[in-house]
């Protein structure tokens, strides 16, 4: 399934989620209660063979230009996951 974001501008939020193409995604924020517009995004297309979505981003950067992008970019918005991400201990007791 595509991931899809949807950004509130008064909370400086963008959700992400997964959902079918013919599927609605969230239509307000969970902050404010108002609506959401859509982001387009470019698909994340592997034309030169890097490793990962994260070094075809950065591949023209020096690491400290990285690293300040990327701080300054969740200065701006936060993102959050819809539904929230899973998150366990494996070594979690669980009661059966």
């Amino acid at each position: 399934m595509p991931t899809y974001e949807y950004a509130c501008d008064p909370c400086l939020v963008i959700y992400q989620t997964r959902h079918s193409m013919n599927e609605k995604g969230p239509q307000s924020c969970d902050r404010c209660g108002g609506g959401l517009r859509k982001v387009i995004s470019a698909p994340s297309l592997n034309t030169k063979r890097y490793s990962g979505p994260t070094e075809a981003k950065y591949a023209k950067l020096s690491e400290s230009d990285e690293i300040k992008k990327e701080a300054q970019l969740q200065k701006v918005y936060e993102t959050i996951w819809v539904p929230a991400e899973v998150k366990h201990s494996p070594w979690e007791e669980h009661d059966h």
